[in-house]
């Protein structure tokens, strides 16, 4: 019986030293991947010049300008892809070289229906009371999966349309998985495959980051949850301060780690609450959108964003 064939997928902008590890790493695999597409959304670093000298036997697709977000170029790279199996690749992150042999042999022993496998991820600055989880250390099924190292079973991405491009950025990944629980399928922790990837533990400081962040939630709420939680998440919110850093002071352990620190970063951001203000506003404007895909999900794996 032929193995299953591999294609992995990365979206990169201006990563050149990042992209060089994350490729060397790939390079290295006990199991080589049977195909490598790296979408560049037309760095002026020299990252795709990089790529064509010292990884000639990567598939480079380059954007003409760099306006495209991170959901489209992925999309690109998925709709590319001829793997039965897509890895799924921040730039910035390093395998263990036996990633892709792992995530194989635990797809081998799952049931069809488990769509996407997501290893435990370590970051910069992560404290040890979140590595050291049970949540973060155990099998388990998700509602989210990590888009910076995961492995996903080809034909359900394709079926449930890959990454909604109207996120951009950020809450892409949820969305995407809250399709796949509507469509039978589910993601699965798998923490014994070990990922680094280079980007600061919780969620990236700066204006554009809160704003895509904040719109987004909207725009996910808005398909997803019933208009009761959707109308009660502000209260929720405030209560709850969402997302400090530090444990028993907001911290918590949240399988989507990007909206840890969600709370500081509208603090720390000047205007942030103005920010929010006006994500929400360009949320609203995309309400008609959402109620044309709108699906309530009531799978047994799926959780809000803010309990």
């Amino acid at each position: 019986m032929a193995e299953p064939t591999v294609s992995l997928v990365i979206s990169v902008w201006n990563r050149v030293g990042d992209l060089r590890d994350n490729l060397r790493a790939i390079a290295a695999q006990t199991r080589r991947a049977d195909e490598v597409i790296v979408v560049d959304n037309c760095s002026t670093d020299g990252t795709p010049e990089m790529v064509l000298a010292e990884f000639p036997w990567v598939h480079l697709i380059r954007m003409p300008h760099s306006g495209y977000g991170a959901c489209e170029t992925f999309n690109l790279g998925f709709a590319s892809a001829r793997g039965e199996f897509v890895g799924i690749l921040d730039d910035d992150v390093v395998l263990p070289p036996t990633f892709v042999a792992q995530m194989l042999a635990k797809f081998a022993t799952e049931p069809a229906d488990t769509a996407i496998l997501s290893p435990k991820v370590v970051e910069p600055e992560m404290p040890d009371w979140y590595k050291d989880s049970p949540r973060v250390n155990q099998e388990r099924y998700l509602p989210t999966f990590r888009g910076c190292g995961s492995m996903a079973r080809a034909e359900p991405l394709r079926k449930a349309n890959w990454y909604d491009i109207r996120f951009f950025i950020f809450g892409n990944e949820r969305d995407l998985t809250t399709r796949l629980l509507n469509l039978g399928y589910r993601v699965k922790m798998f923490p014994q495959v070990e990922v680094f990837h280079k980007a600061p533990f919780g969620m990236r400081h700066g204006k554009r980051s809160l704003y895509y962040h904040v719109r987004n939630f909207w725009l996910y709420a808005f398909k997803y949850l019933p208009w009761s939680q959707v109308l009660a998440f502000p209260f929720v919110f405030l209560k709850k301060k969402l997302g400090g850093k530090r444990q028993g002071q907001g911290g918590e352990v949240a399988d989507a780690v990007g909206t840890i620190g969600l709370f500081d970063n509208i603090k720390a951001v000047k205007w942030g609450y103005w920010i929010c203000l006006k994500a929400t506003l360009a949320a609203l404007g995309s309400l008609r959108y959402c109620l044309r895909h709108r699906q309530v999900c009531r799978h047994p794996d799926f959780e809000p964003p803010l309990r």
